[in-house]
């Protein structure tokens, strides 16, 4: 899956010196190819209900052996369904882009496969050292896209996205080698970065494993974003290509996310105990915080980009209540979060592309020239506030359910988040669909025929995911069980 990414991103920037359309279609057949692996792994290696085996595939062969390093590939339920929001979304990352780019095409498409080669590396590493290095993996090429293809002010931007995330990296690369140094020498003599391997090791309470774990910890709300380490966030959404955007908000976040499922949890369980009030404190601060900030803008994308911050504050709370419930509705909250907000920023984009603005004081009475646009940007504005029947509804309810056990103030406060977030979401319709028509010479087109197939299937994902969310809690199921018993 990994290397057909890789090897297909060099074949783009191979092709485009000839033809530019193979180009696009080869990134197009190379992400397909790559995403249909994990459909057919997960078909041959269901775990059987009871056994206890949460992992449908481990494989490992050695790398560095003489510094206990090895290439660590496993996947579980969680992983699985990572890994599947990660092929929905780059497939229309590609899709997204065939309009769009028209110079330096090859290594446009390039850094967007290696960009999802890190990612879907990051879902399924099992070592650290490798973790550590898919994580920069998909943070370069990331760069890349931004401060190439973005808008006017994309060079600040991209700087500011890579020094973040690059101080975080650098902090879990300094807490990976204190792991790898105080607990993982084995029986043999030998070091090792073996997750399961470091995972039996006990870790207390001690300054030495909250030092360790804040490490771990910073890298990952960083990615996000959690408040006040957000501020990356709204300048590399509002200045990144549209593809850049959608998979910034629906796969680079996640990674943050899941990073504190898989490793802060079960590697320091006592110490992430011991700051657990504090960091569901702060999840409902950037969900308030977030909803405010989004209410106040009038750049399109940047108001979409401070509802990410808002949604992300309820995965934060979820996570750290350490209940089955919230962490279910965490890894709801992941996948609905990645479809419906990565929606809006394709909307975003084509109404770029149509309009050459994103102010929406600009915009107005849009409903009437793209009524077909309009609907769609209606479902998934309902969706992000949390409508019943599309996915977020069920995400955010679970979350405050099981935050509510922990701490019943901090969930009435987080509530209110959903009371602001159908203000902004609302804000929205009524500035860019609704209202006063403004002066436009030539009325807009509607959706295109690609255009159609991008908000279909995001479409059909998010009321799938509404109406009959139990595939999903049934496949990571085990993995809830196992953190939320730590």
């Amino acid at each position: 899956m990994i290397s057909i990414l890789l090897m297909g991103g060099v074949a783009c920037w191979l092709v485009a010196q000839r033809n530019q359309l193979a180009c696009k279609w080869t990134a197009l057949v190379a992400v397909i190819a790559a995403f249909l692996l994990p459909v057919v792994w997960y078909m041959q290696h269901v775990p059987v209900a009871g056994s206890g085996n949460t992992w449908l595939i481990d494989y490992q062969l050695n790398w560095i052996p003489a510094f206990g390093i090895s290439f660590h590939l496993a996947m579980d339920g969680l992983s699985f369904v990572m890994i599947l929001l990660t092929s929905l979304l780059g497939i229309l990352a590609v899709l997204c882009s065939w309009n769009e780019i028209r110079e330096k095409t090859g290594f446009y498409f390039f850094n967007l496969l290696w960009t999802l080669a890190g990612i879907a590396g990051v879902f399924v590493a099992m070592d650290l050292f490798l973790f550590y290095f898919f994580w920069e993996v998909m943070l370069v090429p990331m760069y890349f896209l931004i401060a190439i293809w973005g808008d006017f002010n994309r060079r600040y931007a991209a700087y500011k996205f890579f020094i973040f995330t690059q101080t975080g990296g650098l902090l879990m690369l300094l807490s990976i080698l204190a792991l790898y140094f105080i607990h993982g020498q084995q029986n043999s003599g030998y070091y090792t970065f073996d997750y399961f391997a470091l995972l039996n090791t006990a870790m207390g309470n001690d300054a030495t494993a909250r030092w360790i774990m804040l490490g771990f910890l910073i890298a990952f709300v960083i990615k996000l974003p959690m408040v006040p380490l957000h501020s990356w966030l709204p300048d590399a959404h509002s200045e990144a290509p549209t593809a850049g955007s959608l998979i910034l908000a629906g796969l680079l976040l996640k990674t943050g996310a899941y990073g504190i499922i898989r490793f802060v949890l079960p590697l320091f369980p006592v110490a992430a105990a011991g700051i657990a009030w504090w960091a569901m404190l702060l999840g409902v601060v950037g969900i308030i915080y977030g909803a405010l900030l989004a209410y106040a803008q009038t750049d399109l994308k940047r108001l979409i980009a401070y509802t990410s911050v808002s949604h992300m504050g309820f995965v934060l709370l979820g996570v750290f209540a350490f209940r089955q419930l919230a962490l279910q509705g965490v890894v709801m909250q992941l996948l609905t979060h990645g479809v419906s907000t990565g929606a809006l920023f394709v909307l975003a984009g084509m109404l770029k592309e149509r309009l050459h603005t994103r102010d929406i004081n600009q915009m107005g009475g849009l409903w009437t020239a793209m009524p077909h646009m309009g609907a769609l940007a209606m479902v998934f504005v309902l969706a992000s506030l949390g409508l019943p029947f599309l996915g977020s509804f069920i995400a955010e309810f679970l979350i405050l359910l099981g935050a509510f056990e922990v701490s019943p103030v901090l969930s009435v406060i987080a509530s209110f988040g959903l009371v602001l977030s159908a203000l902004y979401s609302l804000r929205i319709m009524q500035k860019v669909f609704f209202g006063q028509i403004q002066t436009i010479t030539d009325p807009p087109a509607d959706l295109s025929a690609r255009e159609w197939i991008i908000m279909a299937c995001l479409t059909v994902a998010i009321v799938l995911l509404g109406l009959y969310p139990q595939p999903i809690f049934n496949i990571v199921s085990g993995v809830v069980e196992q953190v939320a018993r730590l």
